[in-house]
């Protein structure tokens, strides 16, 4: 049913303005900006330990991460232990640096390192334990 009469027709809005749109854009892409440099985001979460000397790791390095619970990382990807072996080979032909950098938690198992370090050892990889400087 149509109340109105035929005079009183509304016509279509033929001009929108963006302005206020543009605005709250603005306005949240400069928030999201600002609260993105607050975050950083390491990746692997490991308690490594501490060290009183130390050196920085570069790109071209192979990365080894060894959780408490017992998962490697290989170069940030999870690998099953029974993988471990040819994922560091295919990461040693992707990067033929020839070291390795173990990153393994405090509270891991050491034998998950040793075998780690052995796999290296086979590749004839140089390895690196990564630590964390310690306050003096």
């Amino acid at each position: 049913m149509n109340f109105r009469k035929d005079e009183d027709r509304m016509e279509p809005l033929t001009l929108f303005s963006q302005s206020s749109l543009t605005d709250i854009v603005l306005l949240l892409l400069i928030f999201f900006l600002l609260t993105s440099s607050f975050v950083t985001n390491f990746g692997i979460k490991v308690d490594i330990p501490k060290a009183e000397t130390g050196a920085e790791t570069q790109n071209q390095f192979i990365t080894v991460a060894i959780t408490k619970d017992g998962e490697y990382y290989v170069d940030g990807n999870l690998t099953s232990s029974g993988m471990l072996a040819s994922s560091i080979r295919n990461a040693k032909n992707n990067k033929p640096q020839g070291t390795l950098v173990l990153r393994a938690d405090k509270e891991a198992i050491i034998d998950n390192a040793v075998r780690v370090m052995n796999i290296a050892k086979a590749l004839e990889l140089r390895i690196i334990m990564a630590t964390e400087r310690g306050s003096t």
